[in-house]
């Protein structure tokens, strides 16, 4: 039985590294993909996990395929795939430390996985199954996720979704709201960013979004509101979650070491989706802020994640 398996992209994140002699702009080569830094997240503090994509059979593949074991995540339903190059993101901070992207995925391979690759043992044996977004922007992988997400739910498992909306990878917002949104139904708890709660409910407002979620029939939501911490709401209410004051240096995978945490908290209440009560979420809130706060003061996303030792000396002061 594994705690956390998630399906999407693995990819390389290539972040700012100064200029070298000449005035250029270096560029470190760091793992990342939402997903892949959920699991590293769950990973550090304990989790069993495993993760189900696809990158190409090229030096960065290879590279992202050895990090995630070393991150102690399954790979198992990684497939390296000679006929597509893994899937490459530019990653520019500004003064703030805040992230804009530019991608080199026309395809990526995280885009090509398809549903006959689908591994059956981890989709039977999770008991979370978590997804984002970027693996609805394309064919076949839309339909791959999906396919996962029903033999996944029919096993049992708890679906957790991540929107990790990324303007650059969608045609407009139309269409990424469409897709984003068709994903909704089959959600238990789900998580999303202040910046996208108009695009996933119409409803800008947190606690807003946050009720339209559950009454769509998500069980629990969370809404990140950066620095200020997390709104949660439950069956039996809402709740603001202060976050930790700490230095961002860079907030590249703020938001998965946030939901890493939240979900690891999560399991270890051993509850349902249905029985988890604000208190629970708000407990499970602030996990995630203080593994999410560790991150931010590290560069890159993969090795940025806190050990479950710095993750409790935060909780805990």
């Amino acid at each position: 039985m594994f705690d956390i398996v998630a399906l999407g992209e693995s990819l390389i994140d290539f972040t700012p590294s100064g200029e070298n002699s000449q005035g250029m702009a270096l560029f470190a080569r760091n793992p990342g993909g939402a997903p892949a830094n959920v699991l590293a997240m769950a990973a550090k503090l304990g989790g069993k996990t495993a993760f189900i994509g696809k990158v190409g059979d090229d030096m960065h593949g290879r590279f992202l395929r050895d990090t995630l074991t070393a991150a102690g995540i399954d790979v198992t339903g990684l497939v390296l795939s000679p006929d597509v190059f893994t899937t490459l993101a530019f990653v520019a901070l500004d003064d703030r430390g805040e992230r804009h992207f530019s991608f080199a995925r026309k395809p990526g391979a995280d885009t090509c996985l398809r549903s006959d690759e689908l591994p059956a043992p981890l989709l039977s044996s999770a008991r979370v199954l978590h997804v984002g977004s970027l693996s609805l922007t394309d064919e076949p992988a839309r339909s791959a996720t999906f396919a996962a997400v029903e033999r996944a739910k029919a096993a049992g498992a708890v679906i957790s979704y991540d929107p990790n909306y990324r303007a650059a990878l969608w045609p407009d917002a139309e269409t990424a709201a469409r897709h984003m949104r068709g994903m909704v139904p089959y959600v238990d708890v789900m998580k999303l960013s202040d910046e996208e709660t108009a695009l996933l409910t119409d409803e800008p407002d947190p606690a807003a979004a946050a009720a339209a979620l559950l009454s769509c029939g998500v069980k629990c939501a969370a809404v990140t509101l950066g620095a200020e911490g997390a709104l949660v709401a439950a069956a039996d209410g809402m709740r603001r979650v202060p976050g930790f004051a700490v230095n961002a240096v860079d907030t590249t995978g703020a938001g998965d070491a946030f939901w890493g945490g939240f979900l690891h908290r999560m399991l270890a209440l051993d509850k349902t989706p249905d029985q988890l009560t604000v208190d629970d979420a708000a407990d499970c809130a602030r996990w995630g802020s203080a593994t999410a706060a560790v991150c931010v003061t590290r560069r890159g996303a993969i090795p940025a994640m806190p050990s479950l030792a710095e993750a409790e000396a935060l909780l805990a002061e």
